[in-house]
């Protein structure tokens, strides 16, 4: 084996007892000193009280040597057994070095690894020079390998100087802890499985490491924009079927026993894997599902993911496009998947290396597009998926969907968690229209053409503020990119409404683009427009009509053929193969993704186009009967766009008689009937009143989920939802979610109506939902006039928190996102505050930044992966916190330190890996503990312990694989001990516990961030 394929595959566990051998140990009485220590006085091996030998240096040496071979596996020496002893001596030397550095452990540490290692190696006069190419580079590995070790034993000593290199001791043990993964994810492997996985990464970077911008008119080379600039993180919310319902009607229980609301908080839709294996991923057309799909592909693939996406180390990801395999006579077995999308690298791939990939849990399975497929076909597939998960189970799994392409939990007996990508939020919008404009400028030749680019640029900025209608199309990619490029090739012109963008970016692909780049010459056959409209919405409406996505080309060209008697001015090209690569190289809008395959660019256009040929064809009958098929129903919207006022009247009519005959599917019928309205301007008055009274039978949405369904029918919605006093709690915080979710402006007159809600919950949900808004409208009139009884103000952005300050600050405090250090010290509006939440900050690591914060008595810590140092909250007087770096944390990886130190802590919200933990590690006069345990065991003799003072007391175990098991005897003495409630585990003892109450719960309650009571169906014990 090549020794850079192993890695030097030592984990943390089998180097760091070595490397605490080189060093003394720390005396009774240890603490925080003021100044650095020499390297060389910290040495075992040197000076008057050494305990260590040369020749002891030599064994830990050859130790280290032992266990790198011994990692290779059975049969793949690194390096020939003759020379083990040389490069043995060539590491001790090297590692004595450590008694002659002049730099102290701050410098160390300061410098990194890499210099370190390098010091020493020409401390020892570079002794690798000596030995061969695979010893040497074998030497290189291992002492690399030591000094990151050697310094993260330096960060973790009492006595080191810890508030001068909090940064970079945070990122020693960010990278020993993402060793630690990739080793246990990745078990040794022949050099063929290595050799053939990095040429596979490297072509998976490369295969969908770009994307083409939509609505730039230049060549394919100069379209292509890198994936790293081109990827916007959008958010995705879980469905209201997979959250619990909250505790006390809607509330649920905070760490100091007051009301702490637990609103549907978005996360990074990146990150959604973070803390679910398994993912169904729901978006409209155009919303980014592909190109997170693809983000993900190559995060994986480099092995470099971002913070929050390390579940993603060790990953090999697979990409596989149902529109593609699902053509297939069988779904590919896991040694075809890279046959079956036609990868060229498939012959090469080792012989059941893609079933040691998956047997080891190691994959990344990217299944996109259940919509793209036939209903035939769905059933197939989950069959497939299903055979799939009981084979290897232990992946990450990602599948996508329009959102009704499929029923409610059609996945939830393989244990998929849902999420729904949200519509793209104003500082999303405005992050797109400036990358847009970037790339576009990138390829712009001329001065003027960039300095028209940057005019362009503000207008549009402007526009989406002022224009409610724009603001509304203008929320997912897809349509965000054909408003940049019409707003750009029609010198600042927008037309309204979707069906007049569409129309328009039709134009500009069919006719304009071309006749303006002076493509044609004189003499040159030119195909107008019409003609080539007629003939794309064939293809378009054959593929929707038989639920396909891509076809033959044979079959194109005989539908192309078919239809040149209606078309004969497109025979000017030729025959119907030279007409379908006209079509294919100009039109913009067709491509062809495998030899002989032939596909449009994005389904939206093939729904638009579809659509027209279905109104021709006068197929009104066949459209509404697929009316409750997910792949039908923007074709209908698109239909009832382009019919005539009694076509329309027609196709409305057919929608309501089936909702009225069929109350399994109403619901989605009569919404569908209602959007439709949004693009019939013209319509008979009867017919649209009829539309508006059948939907109300909806209104209140009856969940969360519900209310994000009506949402979709965009701004009409808001007429019909009811005024505050008319509802019940729920029913206000669903109908809340629903105007959140239309996402425009045009919600924010009805959103102010509750500002004054008793509901905690509903008022969550109003500030939660700021950043979906002109952030100085929303403020004036929502966020400044909330009932601030209980409620946690949430800001996002330096403006909402300049904003808050001119209101006199407020008292409770959610941060979410990437506030720095020094914003967290300066900030005037955190200087009132008593209930600090921050959430989704990855930039955080030095928890000094609060210690002015005297007041602070509440602090929670929500996916704040690099905040592990609690030591400086000892200055404060905190009385309840809440730790959860991760959504779903590595094992043992997660554990602050000093924690201990917080000895005024009453009330701890804290995730463990289960066992036991040292007692000095927790403050001892907790009465208050909730513990989310990560492990299939816990010693509840620890527990009793370490919290005498225990009052209250609930363990939920996260363990996806098994239920927890817990012997509740211990906790008889704790004498104040009241309550006990526990989730997911199997116990004994309940009934050694006098006078306390003890309740399991057969499932885990949803993770907030914030406590909460186990809700589901209870066993109350005792």
């Amino acid at each position: 084996m090549d020794p850079a394929t192993i890695g030097a595959r030592l984990t943390s566990a089998a180097v760091m007892p070595l490397i605490k051998k080189l060093f003394r140990q720390e005396g009774p009485g240890a603490g925080l000193v003021d100044r650095p220590v020499r390297v060389s006085g910290l040495v075992s091996f040197k000076g008057e009280k050494r305990t260590l030998t040369e020749k002891n240096l030599q064994k830990i040496a050859a130790e280290l040597v032992e266990r790198a071979v011994k990692s290779a596996g059975e049969g793949e020496r690194p390096i020939p057994a003759d020379e083990d002893e040389v490069l043995v001596d060539a590491l001790a030397r090297s590692l004595h070095g450590l008694g002659d550095l002049a730099m102290d452990d701050v410098q160390a540490v300061r410098f990194g690894p890499a210099l370190l290692a390098k010091d020493l190696r020409q401390a020892a006069d570079r002794p690798d020079d000596q030995l061969s190419l695979a010893a040497s580079r074998l030497y290189n590995l291992l002492l690399h390998t030591a000094c990151l070790h050697i310094l993260h034993f330096f960060t973790q000593r009492s006595t080191f100087v810890a508030r001068t290199l909090v940064e970079q001791s945070g990122q020693l043990t960010d990278l020993i802890t993402k060793i630690d993964i990739l080793i246990e994810r990745i078990p040794s492997q022949s050099a063929e499985d290595a050799g053939f996985e990095k040429d596979y990464a490297d072509f998976v970077q490369k295969k969908y490491g770009t994307l083409t911008i939509v609505g730039i008119d230049l060549s394919q080379a100069e379209a292509s924009w890198p994936l790293d600039a081109a990827y916007l993180s959008l958010e995705a919310i879980t469905a209201a079927r997979d959250r619990a319902p909250a505790a006390h009607g809607g509330e649920v229980a905070a760490l100091d026993g007051e009301a702490a609301a637990a609103p549907e908080a978005p996360v990074p839709a990146d990150q959604a894997l973070s803390g679910h294996s398994r993912v169904l991923l729901r978006g409209v057309a155009g919303s980014g599902k592909t190109t997170l799909v693809q983000w993900l592909a190559v995060c994986a693939a480099r092995q470099e993911p971002p913070r929050g996406m390390e579940q993603l180390i060790g990953r090999v990801p697979f990409v596989l496009p149902l529109r593609t395999i699902a053509r297939q006579d069988a779904l590919p077995t896991p040694d075809r998947f890279l046959a079956a999308v036609h990868n060229p690298r498939h012959g090469a791939q080792p012989t059941g290396w893609a079933d040691r990939v998956l047997a080891a849990g190691r994959g990344l399975l990217l299944i996109d597009g259940i919509d793209e497929i036939p209903e035939r076909d769905r059933e197939r597939t989950r069959d497939w998926l299903g055979d799939l998960l009981l084979a290897y189970p232990d992946n990450l799994w990602l599948v996508t969907s329009r959102p009704s392409a499929v029923a409610d939990d059609w996945l939830g007996a393989q244990d998929f968690t849902e999420f729904a990508l949200a519509p793209m939020s104003h500082d999303d919008l405005g992050a797109f229209i400036d990358r847009w404009h970037d790339a576009a400028r990138a390829t712009c030749r001329k001065a003027e053409d960039r300095a028209a680019l940057d005019g362009y640029q503000s207008a549009l900025h402007t526009a989406v503020r002022t224009k409610p209608d724009l603001g509304r199309l203008a929320t997912n990619p897809l349509m965000c990119g054909l408003i940049c490029a019409l707003h750009r090739a029609r010198n600042g012109y927008l037309p309204p409404g979707r069906k007049a963008l569409y129309d328009a970016a039709l134009s500009m692909l069919l006719a304009r683009r071309d006749t303006e780049r002076h493509i044609y010459t004189q003499g040159d056959v030119q195909l107008d427009e019409e003609p080539q409209v007629q003939l794309l919405q064939r293809l378009a409406y054959y593929l929707i009509r038989n639920g396909e996505a891509e076809l033959d080309r044979a079959r194109a060209e005989r539908i192309i053929a078919d239809a040149l008697s209606s078309v004969p001015s497109a025979t000017a090209l030729g025959d119907a193969p030279r007409i379908l690569n006209h079509l294919l190289l100009r039109s913009g809008l067709l491509r062809e993704p495998t030899v002989g395959t032939i596909d449009f660019v994005h389904r939206t256009f093939q729904d638009f186009l579809g659509a027209k040929a279905a109104v021709e064809e006068e197929d009104f009958g066949l459209l509404v009967e697929h009316a409750t098929d997910a792949q039908w129903e923007d074709v209908i919207r698109m239909a009832v766009a382009h019919a005539r006022p009694r076509e329309r009247a027609k196709i409305l009519n057919k929608l309501l008689d089936l909702a009225r005959k069929s109350p399994q599917t109403a619901l989605r019928v009569s919404l569908l009937a209602l959007a439709c309205l949004e693009h019939a301007p013209d319509l008979i008055s009867k017919v649209r009143d009829a539309v508006t009274a059948d939907a109300q039978r909806f209104i209140p949405p009856l969940s969360a989920s519900r209310a994000r369904e009506l949402a979709t029918v965009g701004p009409l919605v808001l007429e019909l939802l009811p005024p505050p006093a008319d509802l019940t709690d729920d029913q206000a915080y669903s109908c809340v979610v629903a105007a959140c979710h239309v996402g425009t402006d045009a919600a924010i007159p009805y959103l102010s109506r509750f500002t004054d809600h008793p509901a905690l919950l509903v008022r969550s949900q109003l500030t939660a939902s700021w950043g979906r808004f002109d952030t100085e409208r929303y403020f004036t009139e929502v966020i400044a006039r909330l009932a601030p009884d209980d409620l946690y103000f949430v800001a996002e952005t330096q403006e909402h928190l300049r904003l808050l300050d001119s209101m006199g600050g407020v008292s409770k405090l959610q941060l979410r996102g990437h506030f720095s250090e020094d914003e967290l010290r300066t900030s005037r509006s955190l200087a009132q505050v008593t209930h600090l939440r921050l959430d989704r900050n990855n930039v955080l690591t030095d928890l000094s930044a609060l210690s002015h914060l005297t007041g602070l008595r509440t602090l929670v810590l929500t996916r704040c992966s690099m905040a592990r140092d609690l030591t400086p909250l000892s200055e404060l007087s905190l009385q309840s916190l809440d730790f959860a770096p991760l959504r779903k944390s590595p094992a043992g990886s997660s554990f602050p330190i000093g924690l201990g130190m917080l000895t005024t802590l009453r009330q701890l919200k804290i995730d463990i890996t289960g066992g036991s933990l040292p007692s000095r590690s927790f403050p001892h006069r907790i009465t208050w503990l909730d513990l989310h345990v990560h492990g299939p065991d816990l010693d509840a003799t620890w527990i009793a312990e370490t919290f005498p003072e225990l009052r209250q007391l609930s363990i939920t175990y996260r363990n996806r694989q098994e239920t927890g098991r817990l012997d509740l005897t211990p906790l008889a003495g704790l004498a104040a001990l009241e309550a006990v409630t526990i989730a997911r585990a199997e116990i004994t003892g309940a009934d050694s516990l006098t006078d306390v109450r003890v309740k399991r719960y057969a499932t885990a309650p949803r993770l907030t961030g914030l406590p909460a009571d186990p809700i589901g169906p209870a066993a109350d014990v005792t």
